[in-house]
């Protein structure tokens, strides 16, 4: 696939997806391509930059969305940390007792292992990994 910025003949801009340049030129050539915002079949390619991405960027995360997803977190914690009781490594223990009726149930956390998450999955108790960042990260 091929990303080509575009412009109208009243010089709206807009993006195309494409195959490759030879599925533009024939859309084009069809008349097949219309700006969204005035219909005009008339377009052509706009000057762009290439992008190109290095093999330290392949599938890395912009920056900015890495901050927002970091400061989700650290609110998440925050609030399971404020209405919810730190069982620490007794989770899974305290998760089945609550899940038999042999305690009152009651909003817990705390850690497991992956092989006792897939055990309290395998029983029917819902439970949920969360990535742990520091509060003040």
């Amino acid at each position: 696939m091929i990303k080509f910025s575009l412009l109208c003949a009243q010089e709206h801009e807009f993006e195309g997806w494409f195959r490759d340049g030879a599925a533009y030129d024939a859309q084009v050539a069809a008349g097949e391509l219309a700006c969204p915002q005035c219909g005009s079949v008339e377009v052509r390619k706009a000057l762009m930059a290439p992008s190109v991405v290095s093999s330290k960027q392949k599938g890395a995360m912009p920056p900015e969305l890495v901050s927002q997803f970091k400061k989700a977190l650290v609110t998440l914690r925050q609030n399971v940390e404020s209405s919810c009781e730190n069982v620490g490594d007794r989770f899974a223990e305290e998760a089945k007792r609550m899940h038999y009726g042999e305690i009152e149930d009651r909003p817990i956390y705390g850690q497991s292992t992956a092989e006792e998450r897939e055990e309290l999955r395998d029983e029917g108790i819902e439970v949920v990994a969360i990535p742990w960042l520091p509060s003040e990260n």
